[in-house]
């Protein structure tokens, strides 16, 4: 009896990246090749990680002093209203927008662990705090970013898209489940024992004062810790950004633009940074159609920026600079890159670890699913909202 032949397990990684890799040789040169892969990851560093850190830092300090000073309690109970017809949660939910919003959406993971924030939420509700979360991961560094690129009313207008798409994202979550695991509509979060942990807690943390510390002390703790907390993001963002960015751009823009001898314009590979292949435009050609009509996208180039924001938002930010060089980007853009960027903010790295650390692993294609259409949602709206405002202004004028 003949034994089965069987492909040694690294043999298709080693066929992807010698595929990934010869197609860009054949088309840019090997020596090209390499020599553009190190020159946009080095200026990448520079001028975008760089840049993005010092928004992370300040951010980060902003977000700290809101905390610290009880301003993030403030928005808690004024957005504490709208949070049930909306997003179907409890009104602290609002404090999970805040602080994602303020800094990315991991940092709904320790929130949805506090039991005193978890208290308040039925099992499906907390479930679906990663959608929630998700949707407003990174938004104020987003939005900050848009308005340094010289876009002011595009990335609010951006934003008010990602709330529909957290909308439809976080209300999906809930209905797929209940649907899978109908008992959790009327599970609290926690179970009985903990509930009853929490309590006697609280009753030992009656006695406290307020901290003696000065208030320049509470200040300069504030802004340093939250620096730090902006620093570590800062850093984690740049994986993303030199990793995802580079091979992104690389096969998003083509060579770069050279007269010859009779004066005629040419394109050529010279290893510089940034220039590329063009395959994901091409592949966007086919059907550029339906992301023009969708999205607005009048450069295929564009939809490069939500394929990157899939992984990580922070390294889509970094294509903003070189989409602007190019000149192939417009308000509508980045209407559409605040709102799907914000509502999708790299989920596929961090939306199956969130659920797995809260004991939800089952329900992570639920959540990728949820989080996708949302997501599209989120840019349809926004650009077709865009769309309306131009030409109200438009008609005003």
């Amino acid at each position: 009896m003949r034994k089965k032949l069987h492909m040694p397990s690294g043999v298709p990684c080693l066929l992807a990246v010698l595929l990934l890799f010869g197609y860009m040789a054949y088309v840019m040169g090997l020596t090209n090749m390499l020599n553009t892969l190190m020159r946009t990851a080095h200026d990448l560093l520079l001028n975008t990680v760089f840049y993005l850190m010092a928004i992370c830092v300040l951010t980060g300090a902003l977000s700290k002093i809101f905390i610290e000073f009880g301003v993030v309690d403030l928005l808690q109970k004024l957005l504490r209203p709208i949070m049930k017809p909306l997003f179907n949660m409890p009104g602290v939910a609002s404090l999970g927008a805040v602080l994602t919003f303020l800094s990315d959406n991991p940092a709904i993971i320790s929130l949805s662990q506090n039991k005193h924030f978890a208290r308040y939420f039925k099992r499906y509700q907390h479930v679906s705090l990663v959608n929630f979360g998700t949707a407003f991961g990174m938004g104020l560094i987003v939005i900050v970013f848009m308005i340094g690129q010289g876009y002011y009313a595009a990335p609010f207008i951006g934003f008010f898209g990602a709330i529909c798409g957290c909308i439809i994202s976080t209300r999906l979550m809930q209905y797929f489940t209940c649907k899978m695991y109908p008992s959790y509509r009327d599970e609290d979060a926690l179970t009985p024992d903990e509930m009853h942990e929490l309590e006697e807690e609280e009753a030992e943390l009656m006695a406290g004062g307020k901290d003696s510390n000065s208030l320049f002390i509470r200040i300069l703790n504030a802004l340093l810790d939250g620096g730090k907390s902006g620093v570590e993001v800062g850093l984690a963002i740049i994986p993303g950004v030199l990793i995802i960015s580079t091979f992104v751009m690389m096969l998003t823009f083509g060579g770069s633009e050279s007269v010859d001898a009779a004066g005629n314009a040419v394109v050529a590979y010279t290893g510089a940074a940034y220039e590329g292949t063009r395959f994901l435009p091409w592949l966007a050609g086919k059907v550029n159609f339906l992301f023009e009509w969708l999205f607005g996208f009048h450069a295929p180039e564009l939809i490069a920026f939500p394929i990157t924001a899939l992984g990580a938002v922070g390294a889509a930010l970094g294509l903003i600079p070189e989409f602007v060089r190019a000149g192939i980007i417009d308000g509508n853009a980045i209407t559409v890159f605040t709102a799907m960027g914000m509502c999708w903010s790299g989920y596929l790295s961090t939306d199956a670890a969130t659920l797995d650390s809260l004991g939800y692993r089952p329900l992570v294609s639920k959540a990728l699913l949820s989080t996708f259409i949302g997501g599209i949602a989120a840019g349809i709206i926004s650009h077709w909202l865009y769309v309306a405002i131009m030409a109200l202004a438009g008609t005003l004028a």
